[in-house]
């Protein structure tokens, strides 16, 4: 963890320093979380492999575009990096309409809902945890026009790596069906649903453990399952 004067100076406000204190104190159990991070995304690519070659192969036979849909999001320290997906959308989806997803969103494609329904869109984001730019478990990665609307305290989320899962992400898997019908999708996500999700991150934050990571890993499982 970086020292509070050696944030970069969109986190250096009292509401992030708070949270910072808590997580200088928890150093061991990050360093562990990193190493599991690596270890387990080497191994899941490697038994992977084959099925996300399969994937790839189906997402390329369905509709014209890449495999992967590689979009800007904010990670650790508000750094920039491209996130690793499976192509679920149209080409171009991102200049045809919203940057959130309501339910039906005809941009979807048919393997790409298959895709979502199971979260297998997110598997290549493996790839973003041995870089170092994710982990299992954390706050979901925003795209850079969201995090400008992030309060102070929001901010804190970005002292740790972007996740691949986290508690708002399981109570908000639904979240497409939640923004069916609205008028300014973008609109109800920043001023309803994000900060909405925001006290599960900051909470995760404040109570961060390995065992709650696990257990949050453990719960996404069970969901995807269900």
């Amino acid at each position: 963890m970086k020292k509070y004067e050696d944030l970069p100076r969109g986190l250096r406000h009292p509401e992030v320093k708070e949270y910072l204190e808590i997580l200088q104190k928890k150093q061991g159990q990050l360093a562990v979380k990193r190493a599991f991070d690596v270890c387990m995304a080497f191994i899941m690519l490697l038994l992977l492999a084959v099925p996300m070659a399969v994937i790839a192969v189906m997402i390329a036979a369905d509709s014209p575009g890449g495999v992967f849909f590689r979009q800007k999001r904010i990670t650790t320290y508000g750094k920039v990096f491209r996130i690793h997906k499976f192509r679920t959308m149209c080409k171009d989806a991102d200049k045809k309409g919203s940057a959130v997803t309501v339910s039906g969103d005809a941009r979807v494609t048919k393997i790409g809902a298959f895709l979502r329904k199971y979260r297998l869109d997110e598997l290549p984001q493996l790839i973003d945890v041995l870089a170092g730019d994710m982990s299992f478990v954390g706050t979901r990665p925003e795209v850079p026009e969201y995090v400008k609307k992030y309060t102070k305290e929001m901010r804190a989320t970005l002292l740790l790596p972007a996740g691949i899962t986290s508690e708002a992400s399981i109570a908000y898997k639904d979240e497409a069906e939640l923004l069916d019908g609205a008028a300014d999708p973008d609109e109800v996500y920043v001023k309803q649903i994000l900060p909405a999700k925001m006290e599960y991150n900051l909470k995760a934050l404040r109570e961060f453990s390995l065992w709650n990571d696990l257990k949050t890993m453990i719960r996404t499982v069970l969901e995807v399952i269900k």
